[in-house]
């Protein structure tokens, strides 16, 4: 039985897709930060590989130099 203590495991996890699709030189989607591949697979990867491919995303999304951070 899943560990309910671990909201990761238990918590579906959402696409980043924010439906400004537009892949630049290096198949990076301007809108969500993901790649192609990333985008097309993105049904098929569990939740661990989505969590990932979320981490890249931020990291991407902070090379670009268009990373406002939240707000506290």
């Amino acid at each position: 039985m899943p560990d309910k203590s671990d909201n990761q495991s238990a918590a579906p996890v959402s696409s980043p897709c924010v439906y400004i699709c537009a892949l630049d030189d290096n198949d990076i989607c301007m809108g969500c930060y993901r790649s192609a591949e990333e985008i097309t697979q993105w049904s098929r990867y569990s939740d661990a590989e989505k969590r990932a491919v979320l981490q890249a995303v931020v990291e991407r999304e902070r090379a670009s130099l268009n990373f406002i951070p939240a707000k506290n």
